[in-house]
């Protein structure tokens, strides 16, 4: 009997010691720990973070720095010298709009899509000139039936499924496409690169070398980006001059110009009179009723 008391203490000893010695028990080892205290005992709430108080770190709506602006002031400047003549007002909502990649995207896929040409054509067995007859009789001559020689199978024969005269332009909204004309005008505002000139620009003499002087001397040519000139109407001298100065610009009427236009090159320098046209014919999504097309 004390042998076998002896024997199971032994056992009892090795297994403590195996607990102590934090051995891998396969039975145990995959458990979760134990809590060190029970979920109904009493805990302290979480101190205040060391973090103090920034006020600076959120502005209130009063603030005048944060406030949404009405008007945004634009400086007119006299072509081709650049002194500035006058402030001019413009509403925010044509001059100081967020920027929106997502409409630009679609303005311009929508501008690319409307001037790409479906000029593929082809016959159909029905266009092709002949008389429509039968080639051969239907049996008799020990050869495999064969109708008209407009056949598709034949050469010279029309096409099964070719290609048509088709539109590829997508739809739009007006609405949106005016917006996204606005967000140009906005973007290039707000980089600074919207150079508003007074009505009437033009230059003295129709010299290419001229207009480079000028595009040089205030930093418009090939070296800062090229540069977009754009009038409400045609200008002989500023027209013949520009047309061999393409490395550092290029002219165009109003009427030319799209929303792909006003973002490619490095600026916009823009007649007051265009800018305003541009202004009143794309606000649709401003007013309540938009006139009618004659």
């Amino acid at each position: 009997m004390a042998s076998k008391g002896l024997q199971s203490f032994s056992r009892s000893l090795k297994t403590l010691r195996a607990l102590n010695t934090g051995s891998k028990d396969p039975l145990t080892q995959c458990l979760a720990p134990r809590l060190s205290r029970s979920m109904a005992t009493e805990t302290s709430l979480p101190s205040q973070t060391s973090r103090e108080y920034d006020p600076t770190f959120l502005q209130t709506a009063t603030d005048p720095a944060f406030e949404i602006q009405d008007s945004v002031l634009t400086t007119i400047y006299k072509f081709p010298t650049m002194e500035p003549i006058r402030f001019e007002s413009y509403a925010s909502k044509h001059l100081h709009l967020p920027l929106r990649r997502d409409i630009l995207h679609r303005a311009v896929i929508f501008e690319g899509d409307f001037t790409r040409q479906g000029t593929a054509s082809t016959k159909t067995r029905w266009e092709i000139h002949g008389s429509h007859r039968k080639i051969r009789p239907q049996k008799g001559m020990g050869m495999s039936r064969l109708g008209t020689k407009q056949s598709p199978m034949l050469k010279g024969g029309g096409k099964s499924f070719g290609p048509h005269p088709r539109d590829f332009a997508t739809a739009l909204p007006k609405k949106m496409y005016d917006l996204a004309w606005r967000t140009a005008l906005s973007w290039r505002y707000r980089r600074g690169e919207l150079i508003v000139c007074e009505d009437g620009m033009d230059i003295e003499y129709p010299k290419t070398r001229f207009v480079k002087q000028i595009f040089e001397h205030n930093h418009w040519g090939r070296e800062d980006g090229r540069s977009l000139v754009i009038t409400g109407s045609f200008k002989k001298n500023l027209f013949r001059a520009l047309r061999h100065a393409g490395e550092d610009g290029r002219i165009q009427m109003v009427r030319e110009v799209d929303v792909k236009d006003l973002l490619e090159l490095g600026r916009v320098i823009i007649e007051k009179r265009a800018l305003d046209e541009i202004l009143n014919e794309h606000q649709s999504d401003l007013v309540s009723q938009v006139r009618s097309a004659v």
